[in-house]
């Protein structure tokens, strides 16, 4: 399913340009220091509370800070004014500058490990694009030096949408909220892209969190509320807001187009009804009484390694610097709570709140893990595009083998549990395949086809056949005792199909398990299939391998090796119960990287 772009999406955030650096420190600047330490005034340079009387442009620190285009007005301007103020960090003026970037491209960015980042401190809307740029262990370290703010994730509705919900005086939780907001058709709940918003993502986890608790199928809930999120989703939330039944003048409540609700942060929708341009009628947020998740806006110094002693001291002075009165007045004043979530009556009052929503509560539980986070995007991620999938599952002897802990059960009865389970979170426009591989199998060849690729249907009793199909399959999977692992033979023909039956919109890609390594005598070289793969790869239609290592027999290296000539990559889990969160992880890292195809 495609995501359709609604007003405003096509908006572009501007960031502040950088000037080149000039990082040094004058003998006049150590001069006026040593008399100062003379004078009696050494202690006040050192703890960084010296305003210098004349200039200090040319022996500033200089540092440049990247933070969420929500919070980087407010921190500019307390670097401008700690600029104007001539604070100091060790006697040294500090000059910040500060630009806005999007989070998610950030996350990315330094997840590649690029060397040419430009900026020494970062600070994001939520701990979870620290969590996304750290996630592969081959990113740019991160240093974490404290919160600066915070802010709830709520339901902002219109006031006729929140008259219809009871607000404020009737309460819920978030499957109970969500539930009575998707109820009928005319009600249009919108969001920002869960994959490029901490906002969207937090909202959409706590549904699935309350759903579970609540004893309702957890992934079934969240799966129609992406599905439905999906056709009305925004890249930020500032565009999210901006969709809206009369965020623009002349925007009716009844044009289609528009929300009448969205998943928003506090300090949106502060910002939103702060906003005198906006013509639609003020906001009312309601506050799921089983607890609202916030955004805690994590200060980092980038690659710490890297910077200067007086530039990692100057960042961490910057950040005292942000937690003092003034400067939590200016984040007041924007709509952001204190770092301890303490709820400001001002700041809840013009975003919307109101008693006995549980504003109060916000943030106040146990956090949502990056474990069920991942899970939960996985999840929009197989929603909101498509994915065609063709696993192929190692039959040999050692597929036997017990797996400890699980009473008995076999690699292969687990693998094929944990097969069932993912099948269980595709949508019926998804496309699942089956196949198996030993030596020997069908007059000689290492590879069967046993359910060929198809849209899966929908679930549950009377669904769709592909489904019987595939769990029949399951059923009838059997080992072959003396079976080689001809893994090699199997991928390259595995991908010559999938490739030819590639379908553009969707996402296509190849799941390969197996416990053991290639030793099949008669097959092609580890180089040849290599070779084989680069050449039937296109980069306009990628077909990544996701390659699963069962058990510790298996070389990691050779199924890396495998999966990165298509642009995928080599896992190995202990237990086959992981497969299924592994495929899900892949499958969100398939789909942050690219689009499925560049038709």
């Amino acid at each position: 399913m495609g995501r359709q772009s609604l007003p405003d999406d096509g908006a572009t955030d501007s960031g502040r340009s950088r000037r080149p650096h000039a990082r040094r420190r004058s003998v006049a600047l150590a001069a006026m220091l040593v008399l100062a330490v003379a004078a009696g005034t050494g202690v006040a340079a050192q703890t960084g509370l010296l305003s210098f009387t004349g200039s200090c442009e040319d022996t500033a620190v200089e540092l440049d800070l990247v933070a969420s285009p929500d919070i980087a007005p407010a921190v500019r301007e307390i670097a401008d004014r700690a600029r104007e103020d001539r604070v100091t960090s060790d006697g040294q003026c500090m000059d910040v500058q500060v630009s806005a970037r999007e989070n998610h491209q950030v996350a990315q960015e330094l997840a590649t490990g690029g060397n040419d980042r430009g900026y020494e401190v970062w600070l994001p809307d939520s701990a979870i694009w620290a969590e996304r740029a750290q996630g592969t262990g081959g990113g740019v370290p991160l240093t974490a030096a404290g919160n600066v703010a915070a802010s709830p994730v709520a339901l902002a509705t219109l006031p006729s949408a929140g008259s219809r919900l009871g607000w404020p005086a009737r309460t819920y939780t978030w499957a109970q909220l969500t539930a009575s907001a998707t109820a009928t058709d005319d009600f249009r709940l919108g969001a920002a892209d869960p994959a490029r918003s901490a906002t969207g993502l937090l909202a959409l986890t706590s549904v699935a969190r309350s759903a579970k608790a609540a004893g309702s199928k957890g992934d079934t809930t969240v799966a129609a509320t992406a599905r439905l999120l999906s056709r009305r989703v925004s890249a930020t939330d500032a565009r999210a807001a901006r969709t809206l039944a009369g965020a623009d003048s002349g925007v009716s409540a009844g044009d289609p187009t528009r929300n009448q609700a969205v998943f928003l942060s506090e300090q949106a929708a502060f910002a939103f009804n702060s906003d005198a341009d906006v013509a639609a009628p003020k906001l009312a947020l309601f506050y799921p009484t089983d607890v609202a998740p916030l955004l805690d806006y994590p200060y980092h110094l980038v690659d710490e390694s890297r910077l200067s002693t007086d530039e990692s001291r100057a960042a961490t002075r910057f950040m005292a610097l942000l937690a003092e009165p003034e400067s939590r007045r200016t984040l007041d004043r924007s709509g952001f709570r204190a770092a301890d979530a303490t709820a400001g009556p001002r700041v809840v009052g013009t975003a919307g709140g109101r008693p006995p929503q549980r504003y109060a509560a916000a943030g106040r539980s146990e956090p949502l893990s990056p474990d069920v986070l991942e899970e939960t995007l996985g999840m929009w991620t197989i929603t909101v595009q498509s994915a065609r999938l063709t696993a192929v599952v190692d039959i040999t002897g050692s597929m036997q083998t017990p797996v400890p802990g699980r009473g008995g059960r076999t690699r292969l009865d687990v693998t094929e549990a944990s097969l069932r389970r993912t099948m269980d979170r595709f949508s019926p426009d998804d496309e699942l395949g089956l196949w198996e591989f030993a030596t020997g199998l069908d007059g000689g060849q290492d590879f069967r086809e046993l359910v060929s690729t198809r849209p899966l249907g929908p679930a549950g009793k009377g669904g769709g056949a592909q489904r019987a199909r595939l769990s029949k399959a399951f059923d009838e999977l059997k080992t072959v005792p003396n079976g080689a692992t001809g893994l090699y033979d199997t991928t390259l023909a595995l991908y010559e199909k999938a490739r030819a039956g590639y379908v553009p919109g969707k996402l296509n890609a190849l799941v390969v398990i197996t416990d053991g390594t290639n030793d099949d005598r008669f097959s092609i070289s580890r180089s040849a299939l290599i070779s084989g793969l680069k050449k039937l790869g296109d980069p306009k239609h990628p077909l990544p391998v996701i390659a699963i290592a069962v058990g510790t027999e298996t070389d990691l290296q050779e199924i890396e090796q495998i999966a990165e000539a298509t642009g995928g990559a080599g896992h190995q889990v202990a237990d086959p119960s992981e497969i299924q969160g592994v495929i899900l992880e892949a499958i969100v890292e398939i789909g942050r990287r690219a689009p499925a195809d560049q038709d």
